[in-house]
């Protein structure tokens, strides 16, 4: 005996695999927060979404990948993943302003779409020779610059553009672009591809509750024009199908990318598109 007692009301050491599920326990909480915290940023504050089409030439680019704000118009159902019916109507609504660029959901197949405010609740809207027409007023198209975009795999020439080389050999299309200008003074760019049947349209009154939107490809935008069904026309669209505003272009692809070769992701990367507003 070497003189020292036993404290025989010390503590028994932690087994240890008590210390491994006290350890489990703790990530599984710390994942928990963190999908928690993700589900209430994506819901209520910024979420994602791609453009997977061309539609909204020249300001969208298929391949872009833009960040929406979710506080703009309210939030609904369908401000939630996957659409769950937890919210009641819209709460904090908010009416978007004529154009701005929206991303709501189709009024038919729910998938996500993006279109710009013409008309509100109680404008009459109209189109005459490709002209727009608000509350009986022409909104001014004023031909500019043409719009060029290289041929990428995301980007092909469409029935309206001018394929041809640059003097670097590439091969872009050109488009005819005009600026139409909102009485409010917003203005933005269009394309316009020449006559086409959607270029004459109504008049009719936007009812209550509900919005006219258009592409700013004009001639290759299946909008409100267009009786909705799924996979095409939007129709007059519900203000409670809003979504967000599109916010900023946060990364752009031209499609070349292959997720086995690494080094594709940069040089299929537009990064002059890149951290630009909307």
């Amino acid at each position: 005996m070497d003189g020292k007692s036993l404290d025989t009301n010390a503590p028994a050491s932690q087994p240890a695999a008590d210390k491994d599920e006290e350890s489990w326990g703790s990530f599984a909480l710390f994942v928990l927060k963190l999908a928690l915290a993700v589900l209430i940023f994506r819901s209520f504050i910024f979420a994602p979404f791609s453009i997977p089409s061309e539609s909204m030439l020249p300001r969208l680019w298929n391949g872009d990948y833009l960040v929406a704000s979710k506080w703009s118009y309210g939030f609904t159902r369908h401000s939630l993943p996957f659409s769950m019916p937890l919210i009641p109507g819209r709460v904090l609504a908010e009416q978007p302003e004529r154009g701005d660029m929206v991303i709501f959901k189709h009024p038919v197949d729910g998938s996500d779409y993006i279109k710009r405010v013409i008309a509100l609740p109680g404008d009459t809207v109209e189109m005459r020779g490709g002209t727009v027409f608000l509350n009986g007023n022409a909104i001014p198209k004023e031909r500019i610059e043409d719009f060029v975009i290289p041929v990428s795999e995301n980007t092909q020439c469409a029935w309206g553009a001018v394929e041809e080389r640059n003097a670097a050999g590439e091969q872009i299309c050109r488009y005819a672009r005009f600026r139409e200008t909102l009485p409010s003074g917003k203005s933005y760019n269009v394309l316009d591809f020449g006559d086409v049947p959607a270029d004459n349209y109504g008049p009719i009154i936007v009812p209550e509750g509900r919005m006219f939107l258009m592409g700013d490809n004009r001639d290759n935008s299946q909008d409100s024009r267009f009786p909705a069904e799924a996979g095409g026309g939007i129709g007059l669209v519900p203000q409670d199908n809003l979504v967000g505003q599109a916010s900023a272009v946060m990364w752009s692809t031209d499609g070349s990318a292959s997720w086995l070769l690494p080094w594709t992701w940069f040089t299929a990367a537009r990064w002059d598109r890149m951290a630009e507003g909307i």
